[in-house]
């Protein structure tokens, strides 16, 4: 028999991590001025303006508790099927009568006939 060659697995060569490098800040960078706002002389005007966007919030409606109808319906479920049961086991109970008296009526007329 033939020996197979086993062929060697190449190892994988892990890759390095890149270091980023840190960017220099600019000591000589100029500053940005800031603009100065308008001086708004008409001043009253402003205010009403204000007002008027007060005026236009809207409010909030009320949520509708839709858990309330929920809860209803599981309610009205739960009755229904506590009614079944009661049901079932009234059932049962006649069931198991009905047997019991057929058993000792079977047992009494068979220790009868062996008399």
């Amino acid at each position: 028999m033939r020996k197979k060659k086993m062929r060697k697995k190449k190892k994988k060569k892990k890759k390095k991590k890149k270091k980023k490098k840190k960017k220099k800040k600019n000591k000589n960078k100029k500053k940005k001025k800031k603009k100065k706002k308008k001086n708004n002389n008409n001043n009253n005007n402003n205010k009403n303006k204000k007002k008027n966007n007060k005026k236009k919030k809207k409010k909030k409606k009320k949520k509708k508790n839709k858990n309330k109808n929920k809860n209803k319906k599981v309610e009205e479920e739960n009755k229904k099927e506590e009614e079944r049961e009661k049901g079932r086991r009234r059932r049962s109970r006649r069931r198991r009568r009905r047997r019991r008296r057929r058993r000792r009526r079977r047992r009494r007329r068979s220790l009868e006939l062996k008399r």
